[in-house]
């Protein structure tokens, strides 16, 4: 099944309103889902009998920063036995160091692959991911402050007495 296919396939089964865009005229075409509506899409992603997505790849998460103020996680899907893939992205507000940490359900239940690929997101982003079976740290000591793939990540200076943050030393 091609993308617009996918496309029409989840807006047929779901309603317009569920994707807020399809990028089609790249090399990885997506789409973006409203955080929302994420756990519904994913359920027909896997359990529709024309899509079966079996198989997540991946989940990408990513900071832009400040100044635009959103998060974005992307999903790679495979259809084993039907050849074809997809990729999701959510936007999310990315919220400010000394606010809540953004929110997106979980996906481990349909993709067990999803379980640490979620821990990862949260443990470098900060990203919660809502009813995670066991949403800690999976990179970094359960102790560590931030969440260091933030844009406005500050670095400790220590770590149980072994200093963290380093100077850029320039060669002379």
């Amino acid at each position: 099944m091609d993308f617009p296919a996918i496309h029409s396939l989840l807006t047929d089964c779901l309603g317009a309103d569920v994707i807020s865009e399809a990028v089609e005229n790249v090399p990885q075409p997506f789409l973006v889902v409203p955080a929302v509506r994420l756990a519904e899409v994913a359920e027909v992603l896997y359990r529709h009998e024309q899509l079966y997505f079996d198989h997540l790849a991946c989940i990408t998460a990513l900071d832009n920063g400040p100044e635009k103020g959103t998060m974005e996680v992307l999903y790679h899907f495979a259809s084993i036995p039907y050849g074809h893939t997809l990729v999701l992205k959510v936007v999310l507000a990315r919220n400010g160091t000394d606010e809540p940490l953004p929110v997106i359900p979980t996906l481990s239940h349909l993709w067990r692959t999803a379980d640490w690929h979620e821990r990862e997101a949260y443990d470098l982003l900060g990203i919660r991911f809502e009813d995670h079976p066991d949403l800690r740290r999976i990179l970094l000591p359960a102790d560590w402050e931030g969440h260091p793939l933030r844009k406005d990540y500050e670095a400790q200076e220590l770590y149980h007495g072994i200093r963290v943050k380093f100077e850029d030393r320039k060669e002379e």
